[in-house]
């Protein structure tokens, strides 16, 4: 497989912009490769600047579940374009979008638009503040939720990938309030929550973990997070910036019947453009300005390229029998996938909640932030050098998920196994 172009690119790159790229996991510096650099997609493929094809598991980090370049979504953003790129004004499409999601997601009646999951994550944990009149977020260790200086604490995904143990620059001041707990750990959970000395405002956590590699919750957990949150008056923010629209059209939330305060969201909301939101009940998003005091801008929220990009996406997710047809496939390949791991005797643990998939390179459960970090890397940056070589394009992450879209066929799925195959007994030589 040739990458000159690729190669020529990150060193130009690297001349312009911190590490060549612009978030540091696209650098593959964990892997040991250089990444290549992506000229175009269509469906289930993306394709470098060297011409070469790959099918894509990363799916732009999960908001592509129709594929790339899905034919609704792009005349949508051509007609929008059409009539405008921002105004920094209301249009009409964010009011549709805005009705769209407070329809499907269950506990949203009142939503803001942003233009990032961190922008969400952020103004949400502000609105609890305000609202509770505490200080304290509770975070879960290996979580990730985007990089605002009160999350960096035992956070996911990158952070892990590339041992940073947090950031230099986020004040100790800032960091104090926020509490990291383990994952799945009932009886830290009820410890932490019913210490009314601990001033405690919000409980922000995905209800599947995404960003440790996936880690779904524990059997009764979510019902638990809400039992006490609920008693002790403390807010609970769902962050489904990658289950929201991904695990069901009401995300996590109407696919396990557990009801957040707030829910921040982004990702598939805008079709693939820059886009997040927050959401939640009348009474607490009541108090966002400029209905009440507490402050929060943005002006290129509700961009109206995004708005009908997200239109047109959300009418796609809600034909009948979607979720299922896609749940089937991804429970399909996963099986799959543990099947050819077995044959082989490798040291894995599959973990899979709707199409978000994780393969860990460890024998063992995977429950939380400690059993993730015992997966081999090595092993997986091998797996996934020569998953890139035969054509499959993976999350350069042992701590990141794998995106089965509507667009993925049961050809390229094959494709991805036989490779997989491939992979596997080279490792099970090695």
């Amino acid at each position: 497989m040739k990458t000159d172009s690729s190669r020529t690119f990150f060193q130009r790159a690297q001349l312009s912009i911190p590490g060549g790229v612009s978030s540091p996991v696209r650098a593959c510096k964990s892997v040991g490769c250089d990444p290549v650099f992506i000229e175009r997609a269509n469906g289930s493929k993306v394709y470098d600047v060297d011409g070469n094809e790959y099918v894509d598991f990363v799916c732009s980090w999960g908001p592509m579940i129709l594929g790339h370049n899905h034919p609704a979504v792009a005349e949508a953003i051509r007609e929008a374009l059409g009539k405008g790129t921002s105004f920094g004004a209301p249009t009409p499409l964010e009011v549709e979008l805005a009705e769209m999601v407070c329809q499907a997601m269950p506990s949203v009646e009142k939503v803001r638009f942003v233009n990032s999951g961190t922008e969400a994550t952020m103004s949400a944990i502000r609105l609890a503040r305000g609202y509770t009149g505490k200080n304290v977020v509770v975070k879960f260790d290996g979580c990730y939720h985007g990089h605002a200086d009160a999350f960096l604490v035992k956070a996911g995904s990158g952070v892990v990938t590339l041992g940073i143990p947090g950031s230099p620059g986020v004040p100790n001041d800032v960091v104090k309030n926020t509490i990291s707990i383990p994952y799945n750990d009932f009886e830290t959970l009820e410890k932490t929550l019913s210490d009314e000395s601990l001033n405690i405002a919000c409980v922000i956590m995905e209800p599947v973990a995404a960003n440790m590699g996936v880690i779904p919750a524990a059997p009764g957990f979510l019902e638990k997070v809400r039992a006490l949150t609920t008693a002790n008056k403390i807010l609970l923010i769902f962050d489904e910036v990658i289950t929201g629209f991904r695990l069901s059209l009401g995300g996590a939330q109407a696919k396990f019947n557990i009801m957040p305060d707030l829910t921040c969201m982004g990702k598939i909301i805008g079709g693939g453009l820059p886009v997040g939101a927050y959401g939640g009940k009348k009474e607490i998003m009541g108090l966002i300005a400029p209905e009440g005091p507490v402050y929060q801008a943005g002006t290129l929220s509700g961009n109206p390229l995004a708005m009908a990009a997200g239109i047109a996406t959300l009418k796609a997710l809600s034909a009948p029998g979607f979720y299922e047809r896609l749940d089937k496939k991804a429970a399909e390949y996963a099986a799959a996938l543990e099947s050819l791991a077995k044959k082989y005797s490798l040291p894995t643990t599959l973990n899979r909640v709707g199409s978000v998939i994780t393969t860990f390179f460890t024998p063992n459960p995977v429950t939380d932030f400690v059993s993730a970090m015992r997966s081999d890397t090595n092993m997986f940056a091998s797996f996934y050098k020569d998953m890139l070589e035969q054509g499959i394009y993976l999350a350069p992450s042992q701590f990141e998920a794998a995106f089965i879209s509507d667009a993925h066929t049961s050809e390229d799925l094959e494709k991805a196994l036989q490779k997989t195959e491939c992979s596997f007994r080279k490792l099970a030589k090695a």
